[in-house]
């Protein structure tokens, strides 16, 4: 009977391994697909981080450029003020220089009238 037992024991220990084989097997099997799940999400993740980072930086350079192109507008019309401004002050000189009675009669008009407006 103690080679039944023993043989009866062996086959348990033989079955108990080859669940435990199958278990090994199963959770190897589990892992390698959810690794493969994970490693297609997290490819899917990062395309979805980069089209998103080049749109904002094609946005960010749409930008800087229209910027650019409003500062340059803006100095543009700057220059050309101030070079109207210079070319007004350039006739008003040569106008007081050729009629400074009249020149001196519009200041105090204009210092008068404005006297008068602000009082108000």
């Amino acid at each position: 009977m103690n080679k039944e037992v023993q043989a009866q024991e062996n086959a348990i220990h033989g079955r108990i391994d080859q669940g435990a084989e199958r278990i090994k097997q199963a959770t190897s099997e589990a892992v390698a697909s959810s690794k493969e799940k994970f490693d297609r999400a997290a490819d899917h993740v990062e395309d979805s981080l980069h089209r998103v980072t080049d749109k904002a930086a094609s946005a960010a350079n749409r930008t800087t450029d229209k910027v650019a192109q409003a500062t340059e507008r803006g100095r543009a019309a700057y220059d050309h003020a101030k070079d109207r401004a210079d070319e007004w002050l350039d006739d008003v000189r040569d106008y007081v220089r050729e009629k400074p009675v009249q020149a001196v009669a519009i200041a105090l008009g204009a210092g008068w009238l404005l006297g008068r407006i602000l009082r108000r």
